[in-house]
């Protein structure tokens, strides 16, 4: 949970900590009573943006954040997970939750929820739209923590939406997304597709990635959307971006209809995968008539997104001071699919500095960058469970953390990755003094 010099929110944190991250078995019933007692503060929202996917979702609603701000509006934010600290969950009309009010809010939703046994996800989402009701704002911008179709966060009705959104896809958190359930598509991509396009609602946008997915995957969204009564807005047949047929250091948005071209500044955000998230943010904007975003708000918004941890390079501090001529880039992937993005992301020879939770494929980083790992260093994730060096063959060697893993590197010049694990990110930016603000 991190901690808090103030003790009212570490109080809090406490109480946090002994709940389950996510019920044994999702459902909405007991987010649904927790709103109901807190008074519904749900249905008074001003137009949310609903960002699900295996990937990208966290950049994409990072990037629809910077566009909105860009062109005046005051944003409230839910992300998950936090890096460092429990406040990088609610970002509210612009700026972090302060300790003071946070204590109290997490006080007011722990005496609501009594008697109903909740997780930490949903404390955590009735404490956002609790907060989000009661300070004025343009628009929301909420990202699913887990699957969608069953996640707390979809007690959003059509009413309150002004677009959905479906990022990259890709096999996690199994136990939950791929449970034995009658009804529901027996391919796991389709599976998977099915839950993130569960967010659809009667009359609101649905973006996607369309011809992005496998083809399972699509004609899940497609039949969900379809059933939901939403119009689906598709990568490859409703619009398109892409990097090739731009200026350099720019790059191409289009509706295929021709009724819009956009040439932004090339993402702020590192990696090949930034153009599909920022596309789909841009995509979103241009669905929906609830806000108006003009084209400089969004090549502005594009330019100067922020998101910790997701091929991010480190600047100087403590952590980096340990491998002075390197440069030192963090990304909390953890799946195969961030794995591949990785790759791409990163140029040459590395040297990869890797926690994981015991839970993950201690294969889903290394297996992508393949040759180019020139050492491979196994740490420890703090708090959690993690994968020994053993689980990484032959050439992993152990180390006791991130400041032993960096002074032990050959001083080659070669780049070095940590990668592995969100929570291990967040470790990383704790030592080298850059939580997020």
């Amino acid at each position: 949970m991190g901690t808090s010099d103030d003790p009212r929110v570490q109080a809090q944190l406490d109480r946090l900590s002994g709940l389950s991250i996510q019920r044994d078995t999702l459902g909405m019933d007991a987010i649904r009573l927790l709103l109901s007692r807190l008074g519904d503060p749900h249905l008074r929202l001003p137009p949310v943006f609903h960002v699900a996917g295996t990937n990208g979702k966290g950049s994409t609603c990072a990037f629809l954040r910077a566009m909105l701000e860009a062109q005046g509006y005051r944003v409230h934010v839910t992300t998950s997970p936090h890096l460092v600290r429990y406040n990088e969950r609610f970002r509210v009309a612009g700026e972090l939750i302060n300790d003071a009010r946070l204590a109290e809010l997490l006080e007011q939703v722990f005496d609501a929820a009594e008697g109903l046994g909740c997780s930490f996800f949903e404390i955590t989402i009735a404490a956002a739209f609790t907060e989000f009701a009661r300070v004025p704002a343009d628009v929301c911008v909420v990202e699913v923590g887990l699957g969608g179709r069953l996640d707390a966060t979809n007690v959003l009705e059509s009413k309150a939406l002004a677009a959905c959104g479906i990022a990259a896809l890709g096999i996690d958190h199994e136990r939950f997304l791929l449970a034995p359930e009658d009804g529901v598509p027996q391919d796991p991509m389709a599976r998977i597709a099915f839950e993130k396009a569960g967010i659809a609602k009667r009359g609101v946008p649905l973006v996607s990635l369309g011809s992005r997915y496998p083809a399972q995957a699509y004609a899940a969204i497609e039949d969900a959307a379809q059933r939901a009564g939403a119009p689906l807005c598709s990568f490859g047949s409703d619009w398109s971006c892409d990097e090739t047929n731009a200026p350099a250091g720019k790059f191409h948005y289009s509706e295929l209809r021709g009724e819009y071209e956009l040439h932004p500044m090339a993402p702020a955000l590192n990696g090949e995968h930034q153009f599909e998230n920022a596309g789909l943010a841009i995509a979103m904007l241009r669905s929906q008539d609830r806000l108006t975003v003009s084209e400089e708000a969004m090549s502005a918004g594009i330019g100067a997104a922020s998101w910790p941890a997701r091929m991010q390079l480190l600047g100087q501090g403590p952590l980096t001071a340990l491998a002075p001529d390197q440069a030192v880039w963090l990304d909390g992937g953890h799946n195969v699919s961030a794995g591949r993005a990785i790759a791409t992301g990163i140029a040459g020879p590395v040297h990869l500095v890797m926690g994981m939770l015991d839970n993950k494929d201690p294969t889903s980083i290394t297996a992508p960058l393949g040759e180019r790992v020139r050492s491979l260093s196994i740490i420890p994730v703090p708090g959690h469970d993690a994968h020994p060096a053993s689980a990484f063959g032959p050439d992993a060697v152990a180390r006791d953390g991130l400041e032993d893993a960096l002074r032990n590197l050959p001083a080659n010049g070669f780049p070095i990755l940590i990668a592995g694990s969100l929570y291990l990110a967040g470790e990383a930016l704790k030592l080298n003094d850059e939580v997020p603000v």
